[in-house]
């Protein structure tokens, strides 16, 4: 398999979670030192779930959010575009619609969820900004958007000791811990790659949200975003 680079070339940044999805969950925990079940909670506050709530959960990976989501009360889609991410989910969540697709590309009408949802995945797709307008197309007026994204923690000692951990700390862990060191490698660098909070949320209001807000979470290590669909936008937004 060719290496992930920042140029996020689709074969590779799908390759490249296929060749981790059996340890993906396990060596997630590892290296977030368990706060991905703090991140998951807040994701799943930030939906607001009630029952019979359609949900399509983006870059849903095995589908860990996505059953949480589920015993929440929503009727949840889990894509992924690594057919082995996908394949891994089905096997361990037989429940689960899983579906293989591109965020730039969904495979579902206009209007289709109540809301749409990505953790962690949207730094990995070529295109953020069109996924985001796909996002915006498939989801009913009113609908709501919430991505969990790594971000830039706001006090500079602790963005020096994230960094840290980032660039020494966590390759050594993934050593241990993970199938494909490589892949953690082009994580840690499409994190430092990523924009800041502030810098995101204009993106996402570019797209086409409104309401766009955002909080930090474990000290802005990740940003919790949240968006609405605007009301009379009940047309396709391509």
């Amino acid at each position: 398999m060719s290496r992930a680079t920042l140029k996020k070339d689709p074969r590779d940044v799908a390759g490249m979670f296929d060749d981790v999805a059996k340890r993906y969950d396990v060596t997630n925990t590892v290296l977030s030192l368990g706060q991905v079940y703090v991140w998951r909670a807040a994701v799943r506050e930030a939906l607001g779930i009630t029952p019979g709530m359609k949900v399509l959960d983006i870059a849903a990976g095995t589908g860990t959010s996505s059953v949480s989501y589920a015993k929440a009360g929503a009727d949840v889609v889990a894509l992924d575009f690594s057919i082995g991410m996908v394949t891994v989910g089905k096997e361990r969540q037989p429940q689960m619609e899983f579906i293989a697709g591109d965020a730039t590309a969904l495979p579902f009408a206009d209007n289709t969820f109540d809301a749409v949802t990505i953790s962690y995945g949207l730094r990995n797709v070529h295109d953020p900004d069109l996924a985001l307008r796909e996002m915006l197309r498939v989801v009913r007026p009113g609908g709501t958007l919430v991505v969990c994204e790594f971000s830039t923690p706001t006090w500079k000692p602790f963005r020096d000791l994230y960094n840290f951990y980032l660039g020494t700390v966590m390759p050594t862990i993934s050593s241990v811990v993970s199938s494909d060191t490589e892949a953690y490698d082009y994580l840690m660098e499409s994190i430092l790659a990523w924009p800041n909070q502030v810098d995101f949320a204009a993106r996402i209001q570019e797209a086409g949200w409104r309401g766009v807000n955002y909080r930090n979470l474990s000290g802005g290590i990740v940003a919790l975003h949240r968006a609405t669909k605007p009301r009379g936008a009940d047309h396709s937004m391509n």
